[in-house]
């Protein structure tokens, strides 16, 4: 056999080897990719994402499009050739699975945290369109959760209202830990509640939940950080509003989307028209006074806006830099700070005055 044909042979079975080696090598990588996109002033499979009853909305146009990624699940593991297809394809990144999935969580740990976020994010994006149009919004300070095998499980549940700790009237949230650690560990802390079954009769009429009360006696425990006394709950707060808004999207999950749901319900509430017909999608989270914050994966949300036929990108100032040199052509990167900045540009865009909006790169 010829030497050039023998070393081309040779070259081809290691090409062979190599590709079939790293088909099964499995690397610590994980995939995300563009997700569906919605419009929150759409339907969606039938029923309107926002859905508002007891007050006054308004007709819409246009599109205010929340984003979302996909990415490989918490059991998946990646190999070495999918991993070097992933870095060379433009519609998707590979990053460090622990990026997505801290060590020692479980995929259902993960998939709950998630979903607690996303709920969370629209109740924060209730919040905050509210305030923004000057509407009534209650408040009060909550069991939001119940750690397991403590000295509250089985005397305080998730949802109970925390009227006062030890006869004290508990104002904020923060109160609750700072009355429960004044006892030395087993002594007594008594939580005066109005239980979650009654609160959620309550908030369901859209009504503040006001009694009846109950005490409730819970032994304190030695904390294992610190060794102050401690129940075994975290705090929250929760919300009331006059009037029921609901959010009708399933298979979202995650905090993104708080500022595109409070934009939709502002835009479903006035009688202003907020995008006056263009297509404008957007990203990041919202807290209760309206201020934006960065998310993850948004260069593949833009991409993903993109491709559904967005304009414009409402885009979290600490974002921008991560996407203001490769991001889809045709689109413009729109940079915000608060829901206030948000509405200013929405403005500016149904009105045709573009030359003015605020753009990316920011940090500046």
């Amino acid at each position: 056999m010829p030497r050039r044909t023998a070393t081309l042979l040779a070259s081809l079975v290691m090409l062979i080897a190599l590709i079939c080696a790293g088909m099964v090598i499995p690397v610590p990588y994980s995939k995300m990719y563009p997700g569906p996109t919605t419009n929150t002033l759409g339907e969606h499979k039938g029923e309107p994402v926002l859905q508002i009853s007891g007050h006054k909305t308004y007709p819409t146009s246009g599109n205010l499009n929340m984003v979302t990624v996909r990415v490989t699940g918490a059991e998946y593991r990646m190999n070495l050739f999918e991993a070097v297809v992933g870095w060379l394809e433009h519609d998707s990144i590979v990053v460090p699975h622990k990026t997505l999935y801290p060590e020692g969580q479980t995929a259902e740990q993960s998939d709950q945290q998630n979903a607690e976020e996303f709920s969370q994010s629209l109740e924060s994006a209730k919040v905050a369109a509210f305030k923004q149009l000057n509407l009534p919004v209650g408040s009060q300070t909550v069991v939001a959760s119940v750690v397991k095998d403590a000295p509250a499980d089985g005397k305080l549940h998730a949802g109970d209202v925390i009227k006062a700790v030890d006869g004290t009237e508990i104002k904020a949230n923060t109160d609750v830990a700072e009355l429960v650690t004044r006892h030395k560990p087993g002594e007594q802390a008594v939580f005066t509640v109005i239980p979650a079954k009654e609160a959620a009769a309550a908030q369901k009429k859209g009504k503040r939940p006001e009694g009846p009360t109950k005490d409730v006696a819970v032994t304190t425990a030695k904390a294992k950080n610190g060794g102050r006394a401690m129940v075994g709950i975290q705090a929250g707060i929760d919300y009331t509003f006059p009037f029921n808004v609901d959010i009708k999207l399933a298979d979202v999950s995650g905090p993104s989307a708080g500022l595109m749901f409070a934009l939709g319900i502002i835009d479903k509430l006035t009688p202003d028209d907020l995008t006056g017909g263009k297509f404008v999608a957007g990203t990041g989270t919202i807290d209760a006074e309206g201020k934006v914050g960065p998310i993850g994966g948004i260069a593949m949300k833009v991409v993903g806006a993109r491709n559904k036929g967005a304009e414009y990108f409402l885009t979290p100032k600490d974002n921008c830099a991560t996407v203001v040199d490769d991001h889809p052509e045709g689109l413009r990167l729109v940079k915000v700070d608060t829901i206030k900045d948000a509405l200013k540009s929405l403005e500016k865009i149904r009105k045709g005055d573009t030359a003015g909006l605020p753009s990316c790169p920011a940090n500046k």
